[in-house]
């Protein structure tokens, strides 16, 4: 039988959304930002990267899981570089993170790919769900869907005590987008049921699961098992959303581009087992895998995906 797995927390139990960083030296970036600019906190980055790598040896094995699939047969050094280029990636995507909150969004080049497709599938009047990965930064790329109308939430659990703050925390500014919270009622599917009869986007991680999702299902990422939501496919199934699949990249220096990667048709399944929905989670991760081929160190699910696939009880 094929593995499924339930999560009854908010998140899987080796993995965790805390920053690695004391809040001093978050502090520490976002005066240099207000200082001396993106540029400066690049520099001073490059050398808080190098030290972590080298001497914090629970940051390289963070990326390890990932990296040992999507380069296998590495020599050491390779190993190690690797984990500094996933490490540095990430670290400039926090620190845009901080620029687009600190000093706006004029900052960024953003390019939405596909514009016209995403404008098409909400004429259908169903709402839209867009799924995406932990792949680029989502809260830069955010900024351009305001351009699509109507309103945008998110699905997006935080965890209790994270220094690290969203963008729009910078300043006075509102959130760009309504948070809906995995952990709360029914893991938000009313709300989120809600959002889409009315029209509007919703956003939702597919790679990793939260609490109160309900179900998952195991497909096949870089060669082995993962277990991924089956939430996603069950909204689209329920309401008829077009689920358009996006992937927010850092596409230069200063510039992001949000690529729609493909869009998945749910029909209404009567069933509703999670075996109905593994052919589009299938079709999700076969769109993710293009995206690690193309884009291999802007992939930032730092924990071990693989052993999260447990058999049917």
């Amino acid at each position: 039988m094929r593995p499924e797995r339930r999560n009854a927390g908010p998140h899987p139990a080796n993995w965790s959304s805390r920053s690695v960083g004391a809040p001093w030296q978050h502090r520490f970036f976002y005066a240099l930002i207000r200082i001396g600019g993106r540029r400066s906190a690049y520099g001073m980055l490059f050398f808080v990267t190098a030290f972590y790598v080298l001497f914090r040896p629970s940051v390289r094995e963070r990326s390890r899981h990932y990296l040992s699939r999507r380069f296998p047969g590495r020599s050491s050094a390779a190993r190690l570089l690797d984990a500094f280029r996933i490490t540095f990636e990430i670290g400039k995507i926090l620190v845009d993170r901080a620029v687009l909150g600190i000093l706006g969004p004029g900052r960024f080049g953003i390019g939405l790919e596909g514009r016209e497709s995403l404008q098409e599938l909400l004429a259908e009047g169903k709402g839209l769900i867009l799924l995406s990965a932990h792949v680029g930064c989502w809260q830069v790329a955010m900024s351009s869907l305001s351009a699509l109308g109507p309103p945008v939430s998110l699905l997006m659990h935080r965890e209790a005590g994270d220094v690290d703050r969203l963008f729009f925390e910078h300043g006075d500014g509102a959130a760009p987008c309504r948070i809906i919270d995995p952990a709360g009622f029914l893991g938000g599917t009313l709300e989120m049921l809600q959002r889409l009869k009315q029209g509007e986007v919703l956003c939702i991680m597919g790679d990793r699961v939260m609490g109160g999702e309900g179900g998952t299902v195991a497909v096949d990422f870089l060669g082995g098992a993962v277990s991924l939501p089956i939430s996603p496919y069950k909204l689209a199934s329920a309401t008829g959303a077009p689920i358009a699949v996006i992937f927010p990249y850092k596409s230069g220096p200063g510039s992001y581009a949000l690529q729609v990667a493909d869009v998945i048709r749910v029909p209404d399944i009567s069933g509703k087992s999670p075996d109905d929905f593994r052919r589009f989670a299938a079709q999700f991760i076969l769109a993710l895998e293009g995206f690690v081929s193309e884009h291999p160190y802007q992939f930032f699910n730092f924990y071990n995906m693989w052993e999260q696939t447990e058999p049917n009880r």
